[in-house]
């Protein structure tokens, strides 16, 4: 029968808990092999996701972030969520950016979410109880 395991951490939405939010996804996914390769991908892509509700998810005021580890082992994959009450926004109903494009012609944003959908497997946002609930899987 298929296992998985959970872990929760929940931190302010702010930069400087960032070391503390890459740790914790590391040390639970340190429960599994994982390549260091795909453990890089995930690092960036917790790092420009959880940067981005830091920066903008409320504005002026602070809030929470909570951050939901789950490790499956048939198939074996790691699903990161991000759950905060901040300003409802959508990162994947934005168009990629242009890459093809110089750094000067492109337009400003858009890159980290561009990364994660690169390196993740799957991406999904939802809007929910008034929370912003933003998953992605890394399959191993």
């Amino acid at each position: 029968m298929a296992e998985k395991k959970l872990f929760r951490l929940t931190v302010n939405a702010d930069v400087n808990e960032l070391q503390h939010v890459l740790g914790f996804v590391e040390e639970c996914i340190g429960t599994i092999d994982c390549p260091p390769k795909a453990m890089m991908q995930i690092n960036i892509a917790v790092e420009e996701i959880f940067v981005n509700i830091a920066h903008y998810a409320y504005s002026d005021k602070t809030g929470e972030t909570v951050i939901e580890v789950e490790i499956a082992d048939e198939p074996k994959a790691v699903t990161i969520t991000f759950i905060d009450n901040g300003v409802k926004y959508d990162p994947l109903a934005k168009p990629d950016p242009d890459v093809t494009l110089s750094a000067k012609e492109r337009q400003i944003g858009g890159l980290g979410i561009f990364m994660a959908k690169k390196f993740m497997d799957d991406l999904s946002y939802e809007y929910r109880d008034g929370q912003n609930v933003f998953a992605m899987k890394k399959d191993l």
